[in-house]
């Protein structure tokens, strides 16, 4: 792994704040997930004397409001030691001594303070689940100054013939009459290839909560904009790659850094911000290996009462659902393969609904401009995008009424609700 000088400023390397946290963590020989800072989960309805209380430990506060489109993250808050999410009712406190000196308070039942957690790394939900190795990999090229690069988690793919992909077949896309028009969709991911030719006229709202340009240099992000909102007629003969083709504007959230790495404070932020601007579809193919946390579980029922579907990749580990899709008011979504199995890789235990996730082709970055990938990743977008089509037909379709309309369309399949939930996603007609 390439090395830098000591005493250099990783971002001069075009490292993010969580790929310079997670590189010091590995030189400590730490495996652990816990970034050190800690999230605050409050009764949504009492900001301000959340900030209060929190003020009272002599903490300095920033608020989310204060920021054009509550467009903020940890590292645009200057002096401030926490940064509060009114949105979802969750506050990122990045004080070392703050989970021993909020003890009292959130005991206290005169606070609105409820849970104090660590923070955790999240990465891009890509297929191999040995997350460092990739990572290393990862920054290792982002510190040679490969530019224009896409990681180890696509492979080169070419286009064999006019049509759509089997993922898009398989929910019956092809057939359905509506295009997302009017639908709001925000992909919180590793930003968007924003020159991609397939693209052009598209309408983008495009943040970044991590510290980098939205442009996509990773890849991840740009594959699963392609799915959930790509054209319906790509050029030449490339097959139909993307579902809510009129969905708009697209709401970019880059979360993860372009090595793929970010944290739970980082998702927060951008789900506060889509939620704030009003995406009916919030699209997360992200996650770590992570017990269920109270934060997402918040935001994601501020989600559901704001009429905001989230949905979130399951995990590629073949173990238990990681977060945030573990939560409960999070639509996990699992893998699938071309025959419909679940995918060998795809997490289990809290699924809600499945999709296409094995050998997916969608949009990358340029110059290569396609890519095949897989995870459960590749099935999160598939979700979203038939989401979005749905929540076309009408503005009573939103948040739960949307969840549960969805789960029952799918298409039913003889394997256990652990792995596939209700079964395969379906495009409205």
């Amino acid at each position: 792994m390439a090395r830098r000088p000591t005493g250099a400023d990783p971002r001069d390397a075009g490292l993010s704040s969580y790929d310079a946290m997670l590189l010091a963590a590995m030189e400590r020989g730490g495996e652990g997930l816990e970034t050190g800072r800690h999230i605050l989960t409050y009764r949504q309805d009492a900001t301000e004397e959340a900030k209060a209380a929190v003020a009272s430990l002599g903490i300095r506060a920033a608020d989310a409001r204060d920021y054009g489109d509550q467009t903020a993250s940890v590292s645009d808050v200057g002096e401030a030691e926490s940064l509060f999410l009114p949105e979802i009712g969750v506050a990122i406190v990045n004080n070392p001594e703050f989970n021993d000196a909020s003890a009292a308070l959130v005991a206290d039942t005169a606070t609105p303070l409820e849970v104090v957690e660590p923070e955790y790394f999240v990465f891009a939900d890509d297929v191999t689940p040995d997350y460092l190795h990739g990572f290393r990999r990862a920054v290792d090229a982002i510190l040679q100054d490969v530019d224009g690069r896409v990681t180890e988690f696509g492979d080169d793919a070419d286009a064999e013939a006019l049509g759509a992909t089997w993922g898009l077949n398989a929910c019956r896309v092809p057939q359905s009459t509506r295009s997302g028009t009017g639908i709001r969709v925000a992909v919180l991911d590793t930003g968007m290839a924003l020159n991609h030719p397939d693209f052009a006229g598209r309408a983008f709202v495009a943040s970044s909560f991590v510290g980098q340009p939205v442009m996509d240099l990773h890849g991840h992000g740009t594959h699963c904009i392609g799915t959930s909102c790509g054209p319906t007629s790509p050029p030449g003969t490339t097959p139909r790659y993307g579902i809510a083709h009129k969905a708009g504007p697209i709401f970019v959230g880059k979360v993860l850094s372009n090595a793929g790495s970010g944290g739970t404070a980082s998702v927060l932020a951008g789900m506060d911000w889509a939620i704030a601007n009003g995406c009916a579809v919030i699209s997360m193919s992200l996650g770590s290996q992570s017990p269920v946390q109270a934060a997402y579980t918040a935001a994601g029922q501020a989600a559901l009462d704001k009429g905001c579907l989230i949905v979130a990749a399951a995990g590629n580990a073949s173990n238990s659902t990681g977060a945030p899709a573990n939560s409960p008011t999070i639509m996990s979504v699992a893998s699938l393969d071309p025959n419909l199995a679940p995918s060998s890789f795809s997490n289990f235990g809290k699924i809600d609904i499945a999709g296409p996730g094995r050998d997916v082709f969608s949009a990358a970055p340029m110059p290569r401009r396609y890519a095949t990938m897989s995870g459960t990743s590749m099935a999160t977008p598939h979700v979203a995008g038939c989401a979005a089509l749905l929540a076309q037909l009408s503005p009573s379709l939103r948040g739960r009424v949307l969840w549960n309309r969805l789960t029952a369309m799918a298409r039913p399949l003889p394997y256990p609700p652990a792995r596939v939930g209700r079964g395969l996603v379906q495009a409205y007609p």
